[in-house]
């Protein structure tokens, strides 16, 4: 089967069945009200390729996620058969080379960062998972680059083009605690977005939408590229989601643009880090974890400059002495209600496994 049209009748799921097919290139389902939402926004506006992957995954809430935890399933069944056969040493030696980070408990914290939940981003975008990172070095070369570009990769892939999640990062110094997470009306959120002045959430939205329709007729494409294509993830919405500093000020307008207040720079060393989503919890947890990892390999890359920028002298001027294998610091970061009950702590002892084989948590 190479084709399949089926657009406009009354299906109300499709079978998973459908993924073992491979030959199969185009599919058309569009028109059919189908039970699961999510999927029927994918049928309307991605590839077949893409809707294949969400049915063989089994549905909302999984996709790349989900392949990427059979992965590292994977790759713990091929170690432990390893050892079997007696290749302990090999193992040892990779387990030596693997990333380290270093998890700092809220209780052995003297000022633990929190974020309280306000009850209004249950209908709008209930589910935030953060943490703090300490002890990044972005200022070799390209880093400060790579990071930035290693981030919209991640929301290309595992977060599916921002539609399960978004990561925001930020400058740790320049967040000022306690942090809220609220809804506010488009004509009432207010946001200095990265590289424009303050500006009110409706207007930015507003002129975001221009600036779409002007490339669109430049280059003469059916789509547009970057941040335009994320704005119609708000369609409909009464209030917007926000992260709101100490001072009041908006540093996270998700899932559109952080703030040009703690936006990173190659000087930042330590960062405070957010995923949202309106999908699930877990898939904020695998986004973040999978964003440590990512953060620590780069880390490492810039450790060992390899982005070949600089004398030897300068580096260690910079950065200090060269050790490759200092671990990161990982903080807890507590969300809590209004009332201050426990909604979610990360990391807890059962996250980052969805990356144990390629990094070493000290806990």
């Amino acid at each position: 089967l190479q084709s399949l049209d089926v657009a406009n009748n009354q299906l109300r799921e499709l079978p998973a069945a459908l993924a073992d097919c491979p030959r199969l290139k185009e599919a058309n389902f569009r028109g059919n009200q189908l039970k699961d939402k999510r999927l029927e926004k994918m049928v309307n506006g991605c590839q077949t390729k893409a809707i294949l992957e969400y049915l063989r995954a089994g549905g909302r809430g999984k996709g790349k996620v989900e392949s990427a935890r059979e992965d590292v399933r994977k790759k713990k069944r091929e170690k432990q058969q390893k050892k079997d056969s007696g290749d302990g040493e090999q193992d040892e030696v990779e387990e030596a080379s693997k990333l380290l980070v270093k998890v700092l408990h809220v209780s052995e914290n003297p000022a633990p960062l929190v974020v309280k939940v306000s009850p209004g981003v249950k209908d709008v975008r209930a589910f935030i998972v953060c943490c703090v990172l300490k002890g990044v070095n972005l200022k070799p070369g390209n880093a400060l680059k790579r990071f930035l570009t290693m981030q919209t990769k991640l929301h290309e892939d595992i977060c599916e083009k921002r539609t399960v999640a978004t990561i925001a990062t930020h400058d740790l110094q320049l967040v000022k605690a306690p942090l809220t997470y609220n809804v506010q009306p488009p004509d009432e959120l207010k946001i200095m977005p990265l590289g424009r002045k303050e500006i009110k959430a409706k207007d930015l939205l507003r002129q975001l939408q221009l600036e779409a329709e002007e490339q669109r007729k430049q280059k003469k494409r059916q789509n547009v590229s970057g941040l335009h294509r994320y704005l119609q993830l708000l369609d409909g919405k009464d209030n917007y989601p926000c992260l709101v500093d100490a001072e009041g000020a908006v540093i996270s307008f998700p899932p559109i643009t952080n703030s040009e207040k703690t936006k990173i720079r190659k000087e930042t060393q330590d960062l405070f880090l957010e995923v949202t989503s309106d999908t699930s919890l877990q898939i904020c947890k695998d986004v973040m974890d999978t964003l440590i990892l990512k953060i620590a390999e780069l880390n490492r890359s810039a450790l060992e400059n390899r982005e070949g920028s600089g004398s030897d002298t300068e580096l260690d001027a910079h950065c200090g002495p060269r050790n490759t294998n200092l671990p990161l610091v990982l903080e807890q970061v507590r969300v809590v209600d209004t009332d201050g009950n426990l909604k979610v702590l990360y990391p807890s002892k059962t996250d980052l496994a969805t990356v144990s084989s390629l990094l070493t948590v000290i806990r």
